[in-house]
């Protein structure tokens, strides 16, 4: 007698409202990639920032999930998520349009820059909060991975498309136009968004408690899992020297190595490609290598990674080549790293909580992050651009050690919900996607 072979998975391309999401996600990063290449250039380039001032630019564009990371979290699981992530949108392309206003009509400066850093920040907390948190909830955590996958492999595609046309746009535009389209991108997304078909039942009102009480949940099961505690630390002192770098790259590039807006550009194009690499292929690494393993050698892969910045400043050939293979291998190693740990994160955590435990691990590891942009400006102020960046490459090193001295390095396959979470926390089948 035959046996009954199990059907066959359906895609999530077949999903109407992942679609939408998967839409709105990628106009969005498309418009902030050209953002995050116009906003330091016009800095740089117009308005003579110098090593601090780009430091507290770096600090201001993350310095909300240090500061409101921990209550996002549990403001997020008492809302609808998707009308959570419609408002940040709104709010982000709002202040992005007086930045564009203010530069057009010559009344721009770097503590206008920081102060509508800062403003994004907050609401660039409520949405990638809201964002993983709503991923289980719409496609199931059967497709957890698939959907990571997916916007992991959008991002790297906006991360290789809008630097090289932005680099070329900024030959013959200024960087205020690009930031627009950055502003006509956050509209659209909302409004893809806001057609997401399935609707959330937040908590009744009178079954909350105290905001410390909820807080304090999230972050206890962040703390009290020992290979989430591994993988925290790790991407925290991770992102502390990645934004070390992030201070200095503009400045490196431009003053130091001497190339232009479109070279550079092209440069954090070309690497980019790493990423679209790393999210086709870290489903199939992941079962090939080990969930576990594969965080580790992604982690390890960090530190030449981010040793070959430098070192473009020593080599007789064209920098453009070594910096092009450093954010090539980087951007592949944290893509890779990042779709596997997520996808654990949102497997192990039951539903209700995902909100909090997402910003307990945003506060945890982005929260270095501003600190790190400053460190950087000071570093690069007393220090010198170039000493800052090995003082990163050192940091990456130190990052590393919490995943390459755990058992993850032994570990094949990571567990899943925990046995102890009561079936009513688990996603039911029919539960739509997003």
């Amino acid at each position: 007698m035959r046996s009954a072979t199990p059907p066959r998975r359906r895609s999530l391309v077949h999903h109407a409202d992942f679609r939408r999401l998967w839409a709105g996600d990628a106009l969005g990063q498309l418009g902030a990639q050209l953002t995050m290449l116009a906003l330091p250039v016009f800095a740089v380039q117009h308005l003579d920032a110098t090593e601090w001032q780009m430091g507290a630019l770096t600090a201001a564009e993350t310095a909300a999930f240090l500061v409101i990371g921990l209550p996002a979290g549990a403001w997020v699981d008492r809302m609808r998520k998707r009308n959570v992530l419609v408002v940040a949108d709104l709010v982000r392309g709002s202040v992005l349009t007086v930045v564009v206003i203010a530069a057009l009509t010559g009344h721009a400066s770097v503590p206008m820059l920081i102060v509508a850093g800062l403003v994004v920040s907050c609401a660039s907390v409520f949405f990638d909060v809201a964002h993983q948190s709503y991923v289980p909830g719409l496609v199931g955590l059967e497709h957890v991975v698939e959907g990571n996958s997916k916007l992991q492999a959008t991002q790297s595609v906006a991360a290789v498309a809008a630097p090289a046309v932005g680099g070329a746009l900024l030959r013959v535009v200024a960087a205020p136009v690009l930031i627009a389209v950055n502003v006509v991108t956050y509209l659209a997304s909302a409004l893809l968004v806001r057609r997401i078909r399935h609707r959330e039942e937040p908590p009744a009102p009178e079954s909350r408690r105290p905001l410390r009480t909820e807080i304090g949940e999230g972050l206890r099961f962040v703390v009290q899992q020992p290979l989430l505690r591994r993988i925290v630390a790790c991407t925290s002192i991770g992102n502390l020297a990645s934004s070390m770098a992030a201070a200095m790259i503009v400045i490196f590039a431009l003053r130091d190595l001497g190339l232009d807006a479109a070279a550079y550009g092209t440069v954090v194009s070309a690497g980019a490609i790493g990423g679209i690499v790393g999210a086709v292929t870290a489903d199939r690494l992941a079962r090939w290598v080990g969930e576990g393993r594969i965080i580790a050698l992604s982690a390890l892969m960090f530190v030449p990674a981010t040793a070959l910045t430098p070192l473009a400043a020593t080599f007789t050939w064209p920098p453009q080549v070594t910096l092009l293979a450093g954010g090539a291998l980087l951007s592949f190693a944290v893509v890779v790293y990042n779709v596997t740990q997520v996808s654990f994160r949102q497997r192990l955590c039951p539903p209700p909580l995902l909100g909090r435990m997402n910003a307990s691990v945003r506060f945890l590891v982005w929260g270095t992050m501003p600190l790190g942009g400053l460190l950087g400006g000071w570093a690069g102020t007393h220090l010198g651009v170039l000493p800052t960046l090995w003082l990163a490459v050192a940091g990456s090193a130190l990052g590393a050690l919490p995943v390459l001295l755990s058992p993850l390095v032994r570990m094949r396959d990571l567990p899943g919900t925990p046995p102890s979470a009561p079936a009513e926390n688990l996603v039911p089948e029919d539960a739509a996607t997003s």
